[in-house]
């Protein structure tokens, strides 16, 4: 981490440990939203004071896997394993008051790493976060708007 912004992170509201709360998905051609990881996602979401960021989330009914170890497991449930988590993590800053940008160092989807991931973000009070981001549907022209809402743990 650059020595640069850590004066800036460290007292910024953001900092501390999130859980969440809530992850749905809009779209600009008004069908219904979706709950990617189903009603109740789990995740856990953490900015450090030195301007380091860690999120990882999943759906709460992931089935046990039949091996104790992962890479003994059947193929399919390495694969439905992958399906229902994701976890990227790396420096974070913040462009303007409005927005945060992740720095992708590390992650489960080898394709985030060296990308920016911008996130809109809103604290609706001081212990409820609102990240948001707009992508197209892949293969469409329909924009999507992801929102999740964070509790502070």
């Amino acid at each position: 981490m650059s020595s640069s912004h850590p004066a800036a992170v460290e007292n910024h509201p953001i900092v501390g440990g999130w859980q969440l709360a809530d992850w749905r998905t809009e779209y600009s051609d008004g069908r219904a939203p979706t709950l990617p990881f189903g009603e109740h996602p789990e995740g856990l979401l953490v900015y450090s004071p030195d301007g380091w960021m860690n999120a990882s989330i999943c759906r709460a009914d992931r089935p046990v896997m039949s091996s104790a170890s992962l890479k003994h497991a059947p193929v399919q449930e390495r694969l439905d394993a992958i399906d229902t988590f994701m976890n990227y993590g790396g420096p974070y800053s913040f462009p303007d008051a409005d927005h945060v940008r992740h720095e992708v160092v590390i992650a489960l989807y080898p394709n985030l790493i060296g990308t920016d991931q911008i996130r809109r973000m809103r604290f609706t009070d001081r212990n409820t976060l609102v990240l948001s981001a707009q992508d197209t549907l892949p293969g469409t022209d329909v924009q999507r708007t992801h929102s999740l809402t964070w509790r502070r743990s």
